[in-house]
């Protein structure tokens, strides 16, 4: 399976394509530019979504929910924000369809034109801040710290799953303050929270800095990111940290009574990181075998594939396994115990390595008799034979 990988010194763009689809992570879907991320991708992302989820909760922040439709006027007012986003933005402009008279199907209901289009969320400062008015009167009422797990959609024509596509998954940070420095500093945290993420959950090295003027995100006066280093030799921007300023305070009349009785704007941030990591990590660790993928982040962490002849020897091995497994999940491993019979050994080894499940297993007659299993690492491919009675502990260490 794996061995039939384009090489990355040959097509490194062909290589990443083919591994993507192939360990069954995503795939295009029948929606040009949108991707479906198969049950094994999702997995990761997930355990990636709860670290993330919980590194913002310790940090202060609250998860909420913000409408996916953007009124038209709202990105009218934050002259900066909708040229940025003007050239990627899909816009709603009826609500309702019919039956064709010369019955060719189902067409737009002229009549059922929208009083003000509607803009299908890119990012979604405005609906917020609009929303922040109301809920920020006075400095009792601040910091706010909201974060919101979405879907967002940029019309992007060159697409490439995960790294660049029309809709994508994302987490959204939105916090308003009282002062410019409290911004700052909330700005600055949320960039080294992400670098912290990166570097120990994800294993990538990232380099932390500020955006030139002419990268920095529409609406923000100064952009913080972290940029990870391909194996191309390419960077990728990975995540990014916005000190916005009071413009979007000032936009939506976002006020509030300082302490002092007086009227004052805000001070606001916003930060996201999106299913873009997820091509960061397989262009950080893969091979020309397939998926590496670090323990923290493996769905499958340990899988034991049994090597026998007939029915009875696998009752055998899978009698010697099972408290095997049981003493594993209850250290936090994920195993699986591959007794599929529909597949051989060599192919079973060949897919996991595709996948790039961090340990491999593997158990037959000689082992039985032995009391011995074989071990593989998926990271530098190295076997080893280890005792029956020093694998957990020896797996804990790998």
């Amino acid at each position: 399976m794996g061995k039939n990988l384009t090489k990355r010194s040959e097509d490194y763009s062909k290589w990443y394509n083919e591994l993507v689809i192939k360990a069954d992570l995503a795939e295009n879907s029948g929606v040009r530019g949108c991707m479906v991320i198969k049950p094994y991708g999702y997995a990761i992302w997930e355990k990636m979504q709860a670290e993330l989820d919980r590194m913002f909760k310790e940090t202060g922040h609250e998860n909420a929910y913000f409408p996916l439709f953007i009124p038209k006027s709202y990105l009218s007012k934050e002259a900066d924000h909708v040229e940025g986003f003007a050239k990627e933005c899909a816009v709603v402009t009826h609500y309702r369809l019919k039956n064709a008279e010369d019955g060719s199907g189902v067409i737009v209901d002229p009549d059922a034109k929208l009083e003000e289009e509607l803009i299908v969320r890119p990012t979604s400062e405005t609906i917020i801040w609009d929303t922040y008015r109301k809920w920020v009167q006075s400095y009792r009422d601040l910091p706010l710290l909201i974060n919101q797990w979405a879907n967002v959609v940029r019309w992007e024509m060159r697409t490439r799953l995960f790294l660049r596509t029309a809709e994508f998954l994302w987490q959204e940070g939105h916090t308003a303050h009282a002062t410019k420095e409290e911004a700052i500093a909330e700005a600055e945290q949320m960039m080294h929270v992400y670098a912290d993420f990166a570097e120990n959950f994800m294993a990538v090295p990232v380099i932390k800095g500020v955006k030139s003027e002419s990268e920095r995100f529409a609406g923000a006066v100064e952009t913080y990111c972290i940029e990870a280093l391909m194996q191309d030799g390419k960077a990728l921007q990975a995540g990014t940290s916005h000190f916005l300023g009071q413009n979007f305070a000032k936009a939506f009349d976002v006020k509030f009574a300082n302490k002092e009785g007086k009227q004052d704007y805000v001070w606001a941030t916003s930060w996201g990181v999106s299913t873009r990591l997820m091509g960061a990590l397989i262009m950080t660790h893969s091979d020309d075998n397939g998926l590496v993928l670090p323990p923290k982040l493996s769905p499958i962490q340990v899988v034991i594939v049994p090597i026998y002849k007939g029915e009875e020897q696998l009752s055998a091995i899978s009698e010697k396994v099972e408290p095997l497994i049981r003493e594993l999940r209850k250290k936090g491993v994920s195993v699986k115990y591959d007794n599929r019979d529909t597949h051989k050994p060599g192919w079973k080894f060949n897919e996991y390595e595709l996948k790039g499940v961090p340990v491999r297993l593997a158990i037959g007659q000689r082992d039985m008799e032995n009391g011995t299993f074989e071990v593989a690492r998926r990271d530098t491919l190295e076997k080893e034979v280890v005792r029956a009675e020093h694998v957990v502990a020896h797996i804990e260490e790998l």
